[in-house]
């Protein structure tokens, strides 16, 4: 934990450097802010100063009408200070709130943009909750840090200044006395935050533990209603709590001691100059002017100090906050493009495994030396056991995992330097758990194809055999489908994945066991629609249900990594080898390979 609060006390910098990058963008309107706030101190320090200079008229004077157009100059020119501050206030508020409105939209886009390219790796093994929530924050946290600075810790510097500057122009005594108190108290302050800052730091660690735990148990909602682990989930979850309500507790309470503590300077400090003041009254050394001008500004100043502890603490928060998406920003992106990347021209659509090589970090090899070319509309399947290496080809191939050795060719362009977007717009990827966005049919299928056309999407959707069950729909294909697609059946699903496939007409194809889950009427629709997709592409298919993959061009047995057959269905039944012996298992159970009635 230490070196966790340790590493981060230290990045105040980086946030300060991003955020001051996105409001740089604006510099007219951060200018307006900071126009505003001098002009909001100005008037505040000048208007007291005006109404001293008054009552000393009054109590010097009396009723005097040789200074009567003085005090009504006076009560004038103080009239226009104070509705003069109303302007600047309002001022100020318009423009920080368009300042900050903009640099926070910027700042969600730029968190966004730079997580979404982060390897399929890094979102296996972050909660997506918890992302999500240190995107908000960190945008969030720009507000906070922009109002405690620019609207806090600016103001009542300035204001300070302003103050003491005056009252040792009044009288030594009151702006050194004010000055010296005023040191202490923001000294002791300072140290104070920093100190509770570890504080800070480890209840914003478990609020976001408690944000992923609480995203794992409620997005896994079936998975525990399945296995009737309630009691288990509850446990979990209240151990989690616990550990936040610890830490809360010790933040808190710094915080009680710590306002305590400077509770009791600003009384003092607003005792103390009363009686000062007094005493040099009754000496004669300042005026009545004088003595209410110094409580007006103790009352003020000790207001705007005091609050300097909330605008540090609110600061340090924001920055234990914004830390979060900083490191999530500052960790480099695995798989990179090149910086001389060019798009990829997939014409043909061949693909070529060259001595691919390949291991997870800290396993053993998953392929080793692996040599395949595929020809181009050609169709091919994989089969094997599990774990032999077939879906971390395709996973390579779609550059999810970038290769330990050897190289990847599409139309004799190596993958590692073309763009990854060109990559896999050239590639239409339907995988066993057919993955949607909580939106419409039509933009789920429509996601194959920005900017298609509703008439597009229904005859992509009426080749994938989806186009009856949505039309028969209420809203039809304005019909939300709910997160990750639960309002439909697991046919369903597969099939509008296989219309937006259709949609998309990229050059490749490739199948990761895309009807292994299904009943075999959902098969039969979903078969059909397959062999439309096929046409003339180039076809990658993985399968364990080997009827699917009969007429496939050729067949590529995998185990342990390595190619140990190569051959159409009937080629390598003869052979009497691993695919013989894997067809033999499942040869009592295959689904009848029917045409689908399209009537």
């Amino acid at each position: 934990m230490k070196k966790e609060v340790g590493s981060r006390a230290g990045s105040a910098w980086p946030v300060f450097k991003n955020y001051a990058q996105a409001t740089a963008h604006y510099p007219w309107l951060f200018l307006a802010v900071l126009l505003a706030v001098f002009l909001t101190v100005g008037t505040s320090v000048t208007s007291p100063l005006l109404l001293k200079h008054f009552i000393d008229l009054i109590t010097v004077q009396g009723i005097d009408p040789a200074y009567l157009q003085v005090m009504l100059f006076t009560l004038g020119v103080y009239a226009l200070v104070v509705f003069g501050n109303w302007i600047a206030v309002r001022l100020q508020m318009w423009t920080v709130t368009r300042l900050q409105a903009r640099v926070s939209a910027d700042l969600y886009n730029v968190a966004f943009s730079h997580l979404i390219r982060h390897s399929h790796d890094f979102f296996i093994n972050n909660f997506a909750g918890a992302l999500t929530r240190k995107v908000g924050r960190y945008a969030h946290a720009y507000l906070q840090i922009f109002h405690n600075v620019i609207e806090g810790i600016l103001p009542t510097f300035l204001f300070t200044i302003g103050v003491i500057t005056v009252l040792f122009l009044e009288n030594a005594v009151l702006g050194l006395g004010l000055l010296a108190w005023t040191i202490f108290f923001v000294t002791l302050s300072y140290f104070l935050t920093v100190w509770r800052y570890k504080y800070k730091l480890a209840r914003a660690t478990q609020d976001s533990r408690l944000t992923g735990t609480l995203s794992d148990a409620i997005g896994n909602h079936s998975a525990v209603t399945f296995f009737a682990s309630e009691v288990h989930e509850k446990k979990r979850v209240a151990g989690v709590v616990t550990d936040w309500y610890k830490a809360t507790r010790r933040s808190w309470d710094s915080d009680v001691l710590a306002y305590g503590i400077q509770g009791f300077l600003t009384r003092a400090a607003q005792v103390g100059l009363l009686f000062v003041g007094f005493y040099l009254w009754w000496k004669g050394s300042i005026t009545i002017g004088s003595l209410v001008l110094l409580q007006i500004y103790v009352i003020s100043l000790i207001d705007q100090v005091g609050n300097i502890t909330g605008n540090l603490r609110q600061l340090f928060d924001a920055l234990s906050e914004a830390n979060e998406m900083i490191e999530v920003m500052n960790e480099p992106h695995a798989i990179q493009d090149v910086p001389d990347a060019v798009p990829l021209e997939a014409d043909n659509g061949s693909v070529v495994f060259d001595s691919v090589a390949f291991a997870f970090e800290g396993t053993s090899p998953v392929l080793a030396d692996f040599s395949l070319t595929i020809e181009p509309r050609q169709r091919v399947a994989f089969v094997g056991p599990s774990g032999a290496g077939k879906t971390t080809l395709t996973k390579l191939l779609l550059r999810l995992h970038e290769v330990t050795g050897g190289s990847i060719r599409i139309d004799n362009q190596d993958i590692r330097n073309v763009t990854q977007e060109s990559l896999r717009q050239a590639i239409a990827f339907v995988p066993q758990e057919s993955i949607l966005f909580h939106r419409t049919l039509q933009e789920n299928i429509a996601y194959g194809k920005p900017g298609a056309t509703l008439e597009e999407v229904i005859t992509a959707a009426k080749k994938a055999h989806c186009h009856e069950f949505i039309d028969a729909l209420p809203q039809k294909y304005e019909t939300h489908v709910g997160e990750r697609g639960v309002k439909l059946s697991g046919g369903e699903r597969q099939r509008v994945a296989i219309a937006r496939a259709i949609l998309k007409d990229a050059p490749i194809l490739v199948l990761d066991e895309a009807t292994s889950a299904l009943d075999s009427e959902s098969e039969a629709y979903i078969q059909d629609a397959l062999s439309v997709l096929m046409e003339g592409k180039t076809v990658i298919v993985i399968a364990h249900r080997l009827s699917t993959i009969m007429k496939m061009d050729r067949i590529v047995v995998i185990e342990g990594g390595k190619i140990v057959a190569d051959g159409t269905h009937d080629e390598l039944l003869k052979e009497e080898g691993l695919y013989h012996k894997l067809w033999s298992i499942q040869a009592g159970s295959f689904v009848t390979d029917a045409p689908v009635n399209n009537n």
